[in-house]
């Protein structure tokens, strides 16, 4: 548990959920625009505001995208049982 509040916390910080990234210091805004958790925080948002779907593309995009890397890696890297 304390292992996934570890990693959680800083990405909760490190993104628009709380802030806007337009307040953030410009080194901060750097690792919110490579946070995936900025991504669906703000497609959460234009779903919930009922904005276009224009960006709301680009953020499931981005999401799927980040999904499809993590699970390859993840698949990657866990040990195999010998047979």
């Amino acid at each position: 548990m304390g292992l996934g509040q570890l990693i959680t916390l800083p990405l909760l910080f490190a993104s628009n959920a709380l802030y806007a990234v337009s307040l953030m210091p410009d080194w901060i805004q750097a690792i919110a625009r490579a946070n995936p958790l900025t991504y669906q925080v703000e497609a959460l948002r234009r779903m919930l505001v009922g904005v276009g779907p224009d960006r709301l593309v680009v953020d499931a995009l981005v999401l799927v995208s980040v999904t499809a890397v993590l699970v390859a890696v993840a698949a990657r890297t866990y040990p195999r049982r010998a047979a």
